[in-house]
């Protein structure tokens, strides 16, 4: 690759997407299925507006974050601890920390729950096997080997895609809705559209794209930071737009669709209370035929697949930064101990909650809703440090992409806090 070309596809459509599609399709996962199946159910098409509505807000955070990867050479809060006091660092990396677990527990409560509806089995066990899988893999493939495989599992969510053919669309009707949608102050509206805000503009995504730029940066040819060269990068910086832009599209299409086929079965048929992804998989089962049912079930098996070890790994990028310990995984288990024990931490812990009195399935909906509230203050620091002459040296923020990320973050504020406003007044 030269530095005044785009990168060449020798490998095929894969060998240009990475941390960006990742992340795009990680942020579908169990728990962000049942939030779309949810708001579908409980609004019909009266919820589509937001996925279409955030996905210009979703490019630019999920762009900064990549920027500020690649240029800088290391993740979010490695810069975040290098521009802010501790207090605030450590402040925001426990915040990322509980968010992520409660959603791991959550999804591998669903996966357990959606494998049980297609095999029998108890969901216990089957989220536990889950859990082991998930954090083996991390810990002792390499990420060389590793990103293929995230890569190919993004492929099962053309699953939601499918169910929208089995089923009866009023498409005339969905547009409407889409583009002139009829909004409203209720507190049971404004918690839905804080959770599929939550859902789609995740603080874990952010963590976890940086740092897989970091990666893919040790990986491959150019081993130093952008900001480091003295000319050249703009490659770079144009595969980073086109691979999330792209990464972006397909979550929110995807997402899209798992909302449409809600809206159009059971909200039609008036099944408005869907609590988990599984459950929104079985009610499916009686309206839309087995075929359906099967393939919504084993989409969220997949999903999750791709999800757990994206939130685990997060939290471990985080973790590992804030305390200059290292952080890849390339490395094998015993060159980064610290590193791999908050994977395992994160995932047995999520397991753990499994196994307690404490329902994780109630947790889906409330894991998308903290993950909007967690968002507002990492995505305002983040913005600190990506606006900073000292962090992304030649390659500053154009003035857009400035203006959307400042906007990103006060839309996510003001929704919470208009959250507020409605349970309190």
């Amino acid at each position: 690759m030269t530095d005044t070309q785009l990168p060449k596809l020798k490998k095929g459509w894969l060998g240009f997407l990475g941390p960006g599609l990742i992340s795009g399709a990680a942020d579908d996962d169990p728990s962000g299925i049942a939030t779309y199946s949810q708001a579908g159910a409980q609004f019909g098409y009266g919820m589509l507006w937001t996925v279409v509505f955030t996905w210009p807000f979703m490019v630019a955070i999920q762009l900064i974050c990549a920027r500020i990867g690649r240029v800088t050479g290391a993740g979010i809060a490695a810069n975040v601890n290098a521009v802010f006091p501790r207090p605030i660092v450590l402040g925001l990396v426990g915040l990322l920390v509980v968010a992520n677990t409660i959603n791991i527990a959550a999804d591998l409560a669903a996966m357990g729950e959606a494998l049980q509806l297609v095999v029998g089995g108890g969901q216990h066990g089957h989220a536990l096997v889950f859990g082991l899988a998930c954090m083996t893999m991390q810990i002792f493939i390499p990420y060389r080997r590793y990103a293929p495989i995230l890569k190919w599992l993004t492929l099962v969510l053309f699953a939601y895609v499918a169910t929208v053919l089995t089923v009866q669309v009023n498409w005339a009707d969905a547009f409407r809705q889409t583009v002139w949608p009829a909004l409203s102050m209720s507190s049971d509206y404004l918690l839905m559209v804080v959770a599929v805000f939550g859902t789609t503009i995740s603080p874990y995504l952010f963590f976890w794209q940086a740092s897989q730029e970091v990666e893919e940066m040790h990986a491959g040819h150019k081993r130093r930071p952008l900001r480091d060269m003295r000319r050249g990068g703009e490659p770079e910086i144009r595969r980073i737009e086109l691979d999330t832009t792209l990464g972006m599209a397909f979550s929110n299409i995807i997402a899209f669709f798992i909302m449409l086929t809600t809206a159009a079965t059971l909200y039609a048929h008036g099944v408005k209370d869907i609590q988990t992804s599984a459950q929104a998989a079985e009610a499916l089962r009686p309206l839309a035929g087995n075929f359906t049912f099967l393939v919504f079930g084993l989409g969220i098996i997949g999903t999750g697949l791709l999800a757990v070890p994206v939130l685990a790994g997060s939290a471990a990028y985080a973790v590992a930064e804030t305390f200059g310990w290292r952080a890849t995984l390339e490395a094998k288990p015993q060159q980064a101990k610290g590193f791999y024990s908050i994977i395992a931490a994160a995932t047995l812990a999520g397991v753990l909650i499994d196994f307690t009195p404490i329902d994780p399935i109630k947790m889906l909906i409330w894991s998308a809703v903290i993950n909007g509230i967690v968002a507002v203050p990492i995505m305002a620091v983040m913005m600190i440090v990506a606006t900073s002459p000292n962090t992304m040296g030649r390659f500053p923020l154009s003035p857009l992409l400035r203006a959307i990320g400042w906007a990103a973050t006060a839309l996510m504020a003001a929704v919470v806090i208009a959250l507020g406003w409605s349970i309190i007044k």
